[in-house]
């Protein structure tokens, strides 16, 4: 048995700091759920120029933790499709004004940072799953006509060239060596945000998807339902979307982000054939807190137990202060400065599940007065991860299988 235990001032020490009296009693039962995908991050271009800047061993050192099975083991992963709200500036694969057959459809702004950084991960995780989601189409299909704000103008000429967008992105992709898993239309479709977006009515993504998206790329990969994030919507946005029959029976599953940990067990419910993930987790204000990170170790349990596969971190690496392109702060993994990088809170909330679960492992039921602190996991070589969480500002004891656990204040184990 090995305990491993991190509070703010005492990283990741393996204890033996046991107890002879006995504490609450944390029971574990039965699998519950499917087995998971994974753990991962999305690649951003500024935080991948980021790790561009530190010397070429510290480069090393930082991918080894993301994406070793010694460090954070990422192995399921996501990929924006042309810029997000991270990205240096804001740009998409095909900027010409009427290219409907996509002929000057180019992704060599990514084989800057973000390929590069791709190929790095892959050489640690060979096996890598990635899936992919754009922030916004070409500004000449929009109105208005930018990258943030506003709505695909719905044409047929501009919904068959987007999904021809789409296709080309994965099949550019493919060429790379990077095979798409699974595609979410758009991020976010609900928000009309003032960085990279593209708004949907429930309606017109149900038209998309069924009438051109299905049709030009389903045989490539993947299509996922998704991403959402906004907690009033579940009903009558993804339930209406679901009742196409074309959608229902060709799409595999659904994202959900931020804090929509009970829509992703309500889809479960609703549609148990389906697959849901945890997309991507709240960001935080770029102060990296613990209170943060133990927050983020929260929405990790509650998606988990509702029926999440994997969850899906947001920023792997930023400059300190975590400043985005339309001025947000926002929080990391790692922060860089001046040649060299600093593991931050959320680092450890992440590693204590993603280092110990693996790919394959379900989640096992608990109950007793420290369940709702407690996320445990049966891997597939018969071993179990619990990762448990002490909120209090007190010494806790917890039992499990009559070992006594001493947990520290404020600590994730």
């Amino acid at each position: 048995m090995k305990w491993i235990s991190t509070t703010e001032n005492e990283k990741w020490s393996e204890s033996n700091n046991f107890s002879k009296e006995k504490g609450e009693e944390l029971k574990i039962g039965d699998p519950i759920g499917k087995e998971i995908y994974g753990f991962g991050a999305c690649f951003n271009e500024i935080g991948m120029k980021a790790i561009a800047s530190l010397p070429t061993d510290k480069q090393d050192e930082i991918y080894d933790e993301l994406f070793s099975s010694d460090g954070l083991n990422f192995c399921y992963n996501r990929i924006s499709i042309a810029a997000n709200d991270f990205a240096e500036d804001w740009y998409s694969y095909n900027d010409t004004k009427g290219d409907y057959e996509m002929k000057n459809f180019s992704i060599n702004r990514d084989r800057e940072y973000i390929i590069p950084a791709i190929k790095q991960a892959q050489k640690r995780c060979p096996d890598m799953v990635f899936f992919a989601s754009p922030w916004s189409p070409p500004t000449w299909m929009k109105y208005p006509q930018a990258c943030n704000y506003g709505r695909l103008v719905q044409t047929e000429e501009n919904l068959r060239a987007y999904a021809l967008y789409l296709r080309r992105f994965v099949e550019e992709y493919a060429k790379e060596g990077i095979k798409i898993s699974h595609l979410h239309p758009q991020n976010e479709f609900l928000c009309d945000h003032k960085f990279p977006s593209c708004q949907y009515s429930a309606e017109e993504m149900e038209n998309f998807i069924a009438s051109y998206l299905i049709d030009e790329i389903g045989e490539l990969c993947e299509i996922w339902l998704g991403t959402n994030c906004w907690r009033d919507n579940y009903t009558p946005v993804y339930n209406t979307i679901m009742q196409n029959e074309k959608i229902r029976k060709s799409i595999k599953g659904a994202g959900f982000q931020w804090s929509a940990t009970e829509e992703i067990q309500l889809f479960c419910e609703d549609y148990p054939d389906k697959d849901a993930v945890h997309t991507e987790c709240e960001c935080g204000d770029g102060k990296n807190t613990w209170e943060h990170a133990m927050h983020v170790f929260e929405l990790y349990r509650r998606s988990s137990k509702g029926g999440a596969r994997a969850n899906v971190y947001w920023n792997m690496v930023l400059k300190e202060g975590g400043l985005s392109t339309w001025g947000w702060h926002q929080n990391s993994l790692f922060t860089v400065k001046d040649g060299k990088y600093e593991k931050m809170p959320e680092y450890y909330s992440v590693k204590h599940f993603s280092h110990f679960v693996r790919k394959g492992a379900v989640m096992l039921k608990t109950t007793g007065a420290h369940s709702t602190s407690s996320a445990v996991f049966r891997n597939p070589d018969g071993s179990v991860a619990a990762v448990i969480v002490n909120p209090y500002k007190k010494e806790k004891i917890l039992t499990i299988q009559n070992n006594n656990f001493v947990l520290k204040p404020m600590s994730f184990n």
